[in-house]
This record gives C-alpha cells, structure tokens and sequence, in this order.
C-alpha cells in the first residue's frame, strides 16, 4: 500500500484476535478550504485545524447515513468551535473569536475557556443523539477522551495535530469484549496505549499512514480496509437558506421587505451567500403566512 502524507484521508486499522480499533485521519486541501474562508489567528486555525480531525475520526463510529458534529462553546476568546463530518467523508467547521485570540495560547483552557463540549449524532433518518459534557482538559484531545468516557463508557485515546495548513488525528479504542477475552483485551490495550503515546505530534503531522502504523505497532501489525477519503463540503443551498428565511414568519420577513427590500444571507461555514429580491421576499411572506 502507498500513500501520499498530504492526502486527505480517513484510515481504519484493526487489530487481528482482539477487540481493539483505531483511526488515522490526514487533512491537507480539505482543511485548507475550511481555513482559507476565513481569516483565522495561528491560534484559533491550530483549534480548528484539530476540531476537523477530531470529527472525521469520530465519524468512524458511524453505521448510518447522517452526520456527527462537535460544537464547544465557552468565555474565552473562542466563543464558538464547530465541526462536522459526514458519513461520506465530507468536512466543515467553523469558529468564532475576538481580538483576544491572537495574543492566546493555543490552549482549550486559554482559548475556549470554562464551557461545554456537545458530539451530536444526527441521523439522515431515526432520532439525534446528543452528549453533553465540560471541557475539562487542555487540549482537545483530553476534552474528548473524557467524552468517551462519561458519555460512551468505552476507553478511547486521541491524539491530534495541527500546522502549516494540514491537521492529523489518531484514534484507538477498546470495543465491548467479544473477539478475545477480557484478559487479553486488557493487556493488550494498555500495550498499544504505551506504544502509541510514543508518537510526536511532528511524526504524526508529517509521516505517511502506512509509515506511522509500522513505526508504532510492527510488532502486530493491524489488518488496514480501504481508506475513505475526505473532502470539504458545505452543506448549505438556495432552499436551506430559503426555510431558514421562512423559518422566520410572515411578518418579519415583510418587516425585511419594507425596510430593505431585499435580503443577502451568508454561509457560516463557507460564506457563500444567497441574494433574495423583493419579489422572492413578497413570495416567502405569502408563503410564510399560509403556513
């Protein structure tokens, strides 16, 4: 297997007679889309840049069409990180920041400050699920273990990187026993655990996929399916923007027809914008009111 270190990919690799899982997550053009709609302190894009690891790693727990997202919110300069990934592979995220961030550590407890982490798993079809926990921590990486921990119950370690316009994450996890027995799942977890927190943030950055896993774990070497690849993409559009002007009411949007006459709305994620006239805004009102 060849790989490219700056390809934009999600690896999964398992661990032959146990129990035990992990991901590998590389992000070169699709975080330099994400970044490049905004104009980010070092700081804020290296929080990013991991966010965006972070929930195309995650996604991996998927086992139906939808989407996961983590949103933090806190005191800090951050006021807001979002991330998303989609059972596809494709990737947003935003963050919003005042002046203080530029002068910040590139901490979560300096960044984001006092807060709440929330990992929403929303279905294309069925229930969302949501789990809600601090940010405690001050990384990501550790906010997120303790996710798992509190939310999933399962032991999970994370290590991400971010620079330089490219982000990388790994993911290992520990799966309910079934393959092996508790024994040797125990055993062999912490041993891989140790293996594992060996790796610089550098290495993770920079070396490929396939060199990473044979650095770490040669000694077992993990059975790797097809990788996915990933990408960015915005899930915005005319008629999203359209329910969310209707969304609105009959009146508020004739209030937005009086005054203005027309009405521009931009994308978050990645500002493209969308541009209702007066006659779009007379039909919505119309619209809005029949409802």
């Amino acid at each position: 297997m060849t790989d490219n270190p700056a390809a934009d990919q999600k690896q999964r690799f398992l661990f032959p007679d146990s129990d035990i899982r992990g991901e590998l997550v590389r992000l070169d053009r699709s975080l330099a889309e994400v970044l490049g709609a905004h104009d980010y302190p070092m700081a804020v894009q290296g929080l990013v840049g991991e966010a965006v690891a972070a929930v195309a790693l995650l996604a991996g727990t998927l086992k139906f069409e939808g989407r996961l997202s983590l949103q933090a919110q806190g005191r800090g300069p951050v006021s807001l990180l979002l991330a998303e990934c989609t059972h596809d592979g494709q990737l947003r995220a935003l963050a919003r920041h005042d002046e203080r961030a530029a002068e910040c550590p590139p901490t979560v407890a300096d960044l984001i400050g006092d807060g709440t982490m929330v990992i929403t798993i929303t279905p294309d079809r069925g229930r969302q699920y949501q789990g809600i926990v601090p940010l405690e921590g001050d990384t990501l990486a550790r906010c997120l273990e303790g996710y798992f921990q509190q939310s999933e119950q399962l032991p999970t370690r994370l290590w991400l990187a971010a620079g330089n316009g490219r982000a990388a994450g790994m993911l290992l996890q520990r799966l309910p026993d079934r393959a092996a027995g508790a024994g040797h799942n125990a055993e062999h977890w912490r041993h891989l655990e140790t293996l594992a927190d060996t790796l610089t943030m550098e290495e993770l950055l920079d070396l490929n996929t396939e060199t990473v896993l044979r650095r770490l774990f040669h000694e077992t070497p993990p059975r790797l399916p097809a990788p996915q690849p990933l990408r960015f993409g915005c899930t915005c559009s005319r008629e999203r923007t359209r329910n969310a002007l209707l969304s609105l009411g009959g009146a508020e949007i004739r209030q937005l027809l009086d005054e203005d006459g027309e009405a521009t709305l931009t994308c978050d994620f990645c500002l493209s914008r969308e541009h209702f006239d007066a006659v779009d805004l007379a039909e919505l009102a119309r619209e809005a009111e029949a409802r």
